[in-house]
C-alpha cells in the first residue's frame, strides 16, 4: 500500500470491519475483464459466505475461474470544502483476495445461511427448511490475503 499512514495493520480492526457490515462488493474475472457485484454476506473463521441463485453468471464465472476480490467499506462521510482539495471521504476499508467455491452438503449450506442471517440481523435463532436449501448456491470465500485502510478519524 502506498499510504502506510492509512493502511490498517491491526488484525482486530480489519475483523470489526468484517463483521459490522452486512454488504460487500465481489469482483470476479470474466476473462480480461472484473465483473463486480454488491451482496450480503456472513463473515466467520477468515471465510466470507454469500448466498445465490443455482444459476447465473457468477456461477458460470467461478467454474471457470475461482480467483475473486472482496471488498467491504463503512464509516463512510463525505467531506467538502469551498476548496476542491480540502474535499474528501472518511472511511474504513478491508479488501480481501481469495477463492469462492460452491459449498455442496446442505448442512453446510444451512450453515453458511446462518452466518449470513445473523451478520444481517445478529439473530442466531433461524430455522431454515431443508427445501429452501436446495433452491440455493452458498458460496464460500476462503481469505488468502487481506489488506485495510482508513483514512480520516
Amino acid at each position: 500500500m502506498r499510504r502506510k499512514d492509512k493502511q490498517i495493520t491491526d488484525q482486530r480492526l480489519l475483523e470489526d470491519i468484517l463483521k459490522k457490515n452486512s454488504i460487500c462488493r465481489i469482483a470476479f474475472v470474466d476473462g480480461e475483464r472484473p465483473y463486480i457485484i454488491p451482496m450480503n454476506y456472513g463473515y466467520e473463521g477468515n471465510e466470507i459466505f454469500v448466498h445465490s441463485a443455482l444459476e447465473g453468471k457468477k456461477i458460470d464465472l467461478l467454474h471457470v475461474n475461482n480467483n475473486v476480490c472482496v471488498e467491504i467499506t463503512d464509516s463512510i462521510d463525505v467531506v467538502t470544502s469551498e476548496k476542491a482539495c480540502d474535499s474528501g471521504t472518511k472511511f474504513r476499508s478491508v479488501i480481501c483476495q481469495g477463492t469462492i467455491h460452491n459449498v455442496i452438503e446442505n448442512e453446510k449450506k444451512i450453515e453458511g445461511l446462518k452466518i449470513i442471517m445473523r451478520q444481517i440481523t445478529e439473530n442466531t435463532n433461524w430455522d431454515i427448511p431443508e427445501a429452501a436449501v436446495e433452491k440455493v448456491a452458498v458460496l464460500k470465500v476462503k481469505i488468502e490475503t487481506m489488506t485495510g485502510k482508513i483514512s480520516g478519524s
